[in-house]
């Protein structure tokens, strides 16, 4: 699919990275950009009725609502010196209801942007890929620091497993893989003749590809008993891959979202772009 709207979400702590990631993005993709400006308010004190505390949870409310509207108004001035298209949406709320409201707002974009001031902060990140992937129907592309985002990718790797997860996300990334020089499906110890990889683990999804005009080739590595991880993450170095398109797993706990190993472990380690979709 293509994207027409892109949804950023970025903190009002943060500066001016992330922005300029959505910006450059958005020129690129000929996208309408939805900014969406969290200022996250600490929980209110459950004491005694009377207690001072009340009171310095109501100036420090005060300072984090002047912040937020601080820095929207930054953003609002610097977006309108960019020329997109674009809209800024501003919320304060508490940290652990932002994942809803991230998914809400997803729910009318065709992909959240996470930039890398969000992926650097473990707290923000784990809200952001809830929202994103598990409360709502939309990919996430995330960037982690220090990487500059190449879009369209020239080479994209493709973390294949035969999974529903895995094939959400090539389908969710079909336009940019089509922009892409080179796609690499890329298999870590498949099982041939198993009931999801077939008597030629690769070959169905590389022929699929294949019909939509892609260059695509199927890497099959074997661990050596090593993390998938690091070897997804050390072939994708090995063919130059300017972008990761994966499936992201993982499930729910009373409210806390608990994500599969190799999701958890490419989401803390990953030097790459990641595109992900559930």
């Amino acid at each position: 699919m293509s994207y027409e709207t892109v949804l950023s979400v970025m903190s009002s702590r943060h500066g001016r990275e992330d922005l300029r990631t959505a910006i450059s993005f958005c020129e690129t993709a000929n996208a309408h950009l939805v900014l969406l400006v969290l200022g996250f308010g600490a929980m209110p004190p459950y004491t005694g009725y009377g207690d001072s505390t009340a009171s310095i949870w109501i100036d420090e409310r005060e300072r984090e609502l002047t912040q937020l509207g601080q820095r929207v108004a930054s953003i609002k001035a610097e977006l309108a010196a960019s020329g997109i298209s674009h809209e800024v949406q501003e919320f304060f709320c508490d940290f652990p209801w932002a994942p809803d409201l991230l998914g809400q707002r997803a729910l009318y974009a065709d992909i959240t942007l996470i930039g890398s001031e969000m992926t650097s902060d473990e707290d923000l990140r784990g809200f952001a890929v809830d929202g994103a992937l598990f409360h709502s129907p939309t990919p996430a592309l995330m960037v982690p620091k220090g990487v500059s985002l190449v879009w369209p990718p020239k080479t994209a790797l493709i973390a294949w497993d035969s999974s529903h997860e895995a094939g959400r996300a090539v389908h969710q990334a079909i336009d940019v893989l089509k922009k892409a020089e080179r796609v690499h499906v890329t298999m870590v110890d498949p099982v041939a003749l198993s009931g999801l990889q077939g008597e030629e683990p690769g070959a169905d999804i590389a022929a699929y590809l294949a019909r939509h005009g892609i260059n695509v080739s199927v890497d099959v590595v074997a661990s050596g008993s090593r993390p998938i991880n690091d070897v997804l993450l050390q072939h994708a170095g090995d063919v130059d891959a300017d972008l990761i398109v994966m499936g992201c797993y993982g499930h729910s706990r009373v409210r806390e979202r608990i994500f599969g190993g190799v999701t958890r472990a490419m989401l803390q380690q990953t030097t790459l772009p990641i595109l992900m979709a559930r």
